[in-house]
């Protein structure tokens, strides 16, 4: 028997499990740790920027168990949160004890890991409801074609 006894839960937990190692990976650390709170704050910090249909869309993307961590301190009364730049950056860092001069780097990464284990289009849409210097900030970088 499984040690919570529900299946649903257990896939959840396995897939939850599943995205921190993938993540850490892209990031280039053992530590899932630090890509939890990765990922959290690049969650957080987009969903504030989202209106509450399209933050509620981009949630239904998401595993059971990632999506609490999504909504976990969601205000949707307070929401869309326009943030510049920097703003953003001072958010996702304070919030997620990242350095500053990490988030450009991390950024694209948790943007194209949700891509690939997601479906790419609602992680675009959401961007694309950020202002234009905060996507370009989260904008992964672009894959050389190949002929």
């Amino acid at each position: 028997m499984s040690p919570t006894g529900v299946h649903s839960l257990e896939r959840t937990i396995q897939t939850t499990n599943r995205w921190l190692a993938n993540l850490s990976d892209a990031i280039g650390t053992d530590n899932r740790e630090f890509a939890y709170h990765v990922l959290r704050m690049w969650l957080h910090s987009v969903r504030d920027g989202l209106t509450v249909d399209t933050a509620a869309h981009l949630a239904s993307q998401l595993p059971d168990l990632v999506r609490g961590i999504y909504y976990n301190g969601w205000s949707p009364s307070s929401v869309p949160i326009r943030r510049d730049r920097q703003e953003f950056i001072e958010h996702f860092c304070r919030s997620g004890r990242i350095a500053h001069t990490d988030v450009p780097k991390l950024g694209p990464i948790v943007t194209a890991f949700l891509c690939d284990e997601m479906s790419e289009s609602p992680v675009l849409h959401a961007l694309g409801q950020l202002p234009q210097e905060v996507r370009d900030l989260l904008q992964p970088a672009e894959e050389p074609k190949t002929e």
